[in-house]
């Protein structure tokens, strides 16, 4: 009776580990595809990064009183690429977008500006980039939210608590910025 007692109790010790193994490595799954979605957004990220000085120097032709306007997209563009932690990028690409959208909508005041071929290039390049963005924080805001509702879900807590799983800062978007920047603007006839 002893050794049916033992096999028992060594059956579900070895049933429980084994289910702390597989939810693990779901709960790492669910956390790598949080860093996979990140990383497609980020080269996304960089290419917009890299358009913005040409985007400006077409402007500073223009745009000589709207100094400050140029010098936001600037600063957002160099805080964007300071920024460490997960918190702080998704922050400061949100200034980049706001300043970018600033910048589109000042330009609307300078019609020879508008129709400058280079500008509506690069018009057309941020409008399309930012859309891939936003397609993008689709799918890491996804990630993200079932890999935080796993992660606070019984037994899976656990797990979470002592391998050091904790949530992921959602890509939230002010409301005022969900319109696609520069939408409007038309080559001039």
């Amino acid at each position: 009776m002893a050794v049916i007692v033992m096999i028992v109790v060594g059956a579900l010790v070895v049933g429980a580990l084994i289910y702390a193994v597989v939810i693990y490595n779901d709960l790492v799954r669910l956390k790598t595809n949080i860093v996979r979605n990140w990383s497609n957004i980020d080269v996304l990220l960089k290419q917009r990064f890299d358009e913005l000085p040409k985007l400006v120097e077409v402007c500073k032709g223009y745009m000589q009183h709207e100094r400050e306007t140029l010098e936001a997209v600037t600063q957002a563009r160099n805080d964007a690429a300071e920024a460490r932690d997960e918190s702080s990028v998704l922050e400061s690409q949100a200034r980049v977008t706001r300043a970018v959208r600033r910048l589109f909508a000042v330009s609307e005041s300078y019609p020879n500006l508008k129709a400058d071929q280079a500008f509506l290039r690069l018009q057309a390049r941020i409008t399309e980039i930012e859309n891939m963005i936003a397609d993008r924080r689709e799918y890491y805001n996804e990630s993200v939210n079932i890999h935080n509702a796993r992660i606070e879900q019984f037994p899976d807590l656990f797990i979470a608590r002592n391998f050091g799983f904790h949530r992921r800062p959602f890509w939230a978007i002010d409301p005022n910025e969900r319109d696609t920047p520069g939408a409007t603007f038309r080559p001039a006839d």
